[in-house]
């Protein structure tokens, strides 16, 4: 009896060895599978100043791609700088992503970004990214006009073309556009008017424009809505909200002063003392290349991109005969402030 327990013991102490045994020889799969499971569990914070709609469509495909989840806030530039300065010493997000560079430069003047040079970045021109690699640039938004056709032909007012236009006292309390307290919008527009007219009277001219102003909206496409529903005739914003509200069937009227117009560069940088170093450089590589970049176009979001491997289709971005400003990215982060405050001291005191 003693012989038959031996023998038992024996032979399931084999069993159990062979089975041990058995999972080491699957160890080559298992550790083949374990980057993928992993990532399924790993979740990337970032704020963005994208609309959420865009946002959404670009941390999906970067889900998809990865297996890495992300968890966003949107914010608008003003709002979202505020936000990651306050939390510089405990940042709350791996990543800052859209919205104008000049947000990114007055970022970097508060030590808030950590510089690093995605892969797949050198594809991406010099002037859409910082010197010093604290920001990429992802995607070309200019200034432009969009005002309601229908409330134009009912005052017999021709699309405007120029910045005086805008001046028309037709047009008194009749436009919208964004707050430069919190939007980025309102700075490219700031930044285009005095590149245009010089500061100091692109400062008088807004006085002027002021009395024209129904309402200045916390975002930058805020009017386009009240624009498109005849609440309102017109206003200034970026591209992308103007065909964003056209593709809409809104009866809509985009045009760009003839004197010149600034541009916005949408960038995205990693936080200072992220506490997700490898998962914010994942994004920043992956968000640099080509195929990031033709999502807008797929998912009708309409930004010039800054890769030049990514062709346009739409005649609608197609700005060769705009007339640009180049506004110097770095003096406009720095002088962002002073251009807000004397734009609250000066114009809507």
């Amino acid at each position: 009896m003693r012989i038959n327990r031996n023998l038992a013991l024996g032979l399931t102490v084999l069993f159990l060895l062979a089975l041990l045994v058995a999972g080491c020889g699957g160890g080559d799969k298992k550790a083949a599978d374990k980057p993928a499971g992993a990532a399924k569990n790993q979740t990337i914070n970032i704020y963005t100043i994208w609309p959420e709609k865009y946002s959404s469509a670009v941390f999906a495909a970067f889900t998809k791609e990865t297996g890495i989840k992300v968890n966003f806030l949107r914010f608008s530039s003003g709002e979202a700088l505020a936000r990651v300065a306050a939390e510089k010493d405990n940042p709350q997000v791996d990543v800052l992503f859209g919205g104008p560079a000049d947000t990114f430069a007055a970022g970097v003047e508060k030590g808030v970004f950590e510089p690093y040079a995605p892969k797949g970045a050198d594809k991406i021109p010099a002037k859409f990214k910082d010197p010093k690699n604290f920001w990429v640039g992802v995607a070309v938004d200019p200034i432009c006009f969009m005002f309601n056709n229908k409330m134009l032909k009912e005052k017999n007012i021709p699309v405007p073309t120029s910045w005086n236009e805008l001046l028309n006292p037709a047009f008194k309390s009749g436009l919208q556009m964004a707050d430069a307290r919190t939007s980025g919008t309102a700075i490219s527009r700031i930044l285009s008017l005095t590149y245009v007219l010089g500061e100091d009277k692109a400062y008088e001219y807004q006085k002027k424009l002021h009395q024209n102003v129904q309402m200045y909206t916390k975002s930058g496409g805020g009017g386009v809505l009240p624009i498109a529903n005849g609440q309102a005739i017109g206003g200034i914003f970026f591209l992308v909200d103007a065909l964003e509200t056209k593709s809409q069937g809104y009866d809509v009227a985009v045009s760009y002063p003839k004197e010149g117009v600034a541009y916005a560069v949408e960038a995205m940088a990693m936080i200072k003392g992220a506490k997700q170093p490898e998962l914010a450089k994942k994004f920043l590589d992956w968000a640099s290349t080509a195929d990031m970049q033709k999502i807008y176009e797929t998912s009708k979001i309409f930004f010039i991109p800054t890769n030049p491997e990514v062709k346009v289709s739409d005649p609608a971005l197609d700005v060769s005969k705009v007339k640009f400003v180049e506004v110097d990215i770095l003096k406009a982060g720095k002088d962002r402030q002073k251009l807000v405050d004397r734009w609250i001291n000066e114009v809507v005191k």
